[in-house]
């Protein structure tokens, strides 16, 4: 299984387990509230919505990488068209980030 599949993976569960929230508002607002511990943007997101999305990440220190595309972000959560998606459990968080810093997921 390669890192992306188990990125797929552990997206797909924190929605089921709804601890994802979707979308550039959204997304915002969650931050603004210290409801989001980690965002995921997409490689392929406009560049306005990506500098909004990294100032406020920034602004209110929550970790932040641009990863995947429009495409898989939509695929892996189930929903058409998100660029955005905001991790709210730390737990998730921590796995999401050992996959993208080439770390092994324990379990």
């Amino acid at each position: 299984m390669n890192n992306f599949q188990k990125l797929y993976g552990i997206i797909g569960l924190a929605t089921k387990a709804g601890k994802l929230t979707a979308g550039t508002e959204a997304c915002l607002e969650g931050i603004e509230k210290r409801n989001i511990k980690l965002v995921l943007i997409a490689t392929d997101a406009s560049e306005r919505t990506k500098k909004l999305i990294n100032e406020k990440c920034k602004q209110f220190n929550v970790v932040v990488y641009e990863i995947l595309s429009i495409e898989e972000i939509s695929n892996a959560i189930g929903k058409q068209n998100k660029a955005i998606i905001g991790i709210k459990e730390n737990g998730f968080a921590e796995q999401i980030k050992k996959i993208i810093n080439g770390g092994e997921v324990i379990g």
